[in-house]
């Protein structure tokens, strides 16, 4: 079985830690992190934001912290 890809984007370029930091899903930010394969730096095809920015954007605080 083949290693799940943690920087696939989908059609608007957002990738799962983009998608999660956005969201608030703290617990799931901390485990990509912990991959320590994810680009934090990435950003989605519409905006040009990074997960960081998605955060900060939406008050999520613990994400911007963990960012």
């Amino acid at each position: 079985v083949g290693e799940a890809n943690v920087n696939s984007k989908d059609t608007r370029g957002r990738t799962p830690l983009l998608l999660a930091a956005e969201n608030g899903h703290e617990a799931v930010v901390k485990q990509l992190l912990k991959t320590g394969k994810v680009n934090v730096g990435s950003k989605d095809n519409i905006y040009g934001q990074t997960p960081l920015s998605w955060a900060a954007g939406n008050g999520h605080e613990a994400m911007v912290k963990l960012l």
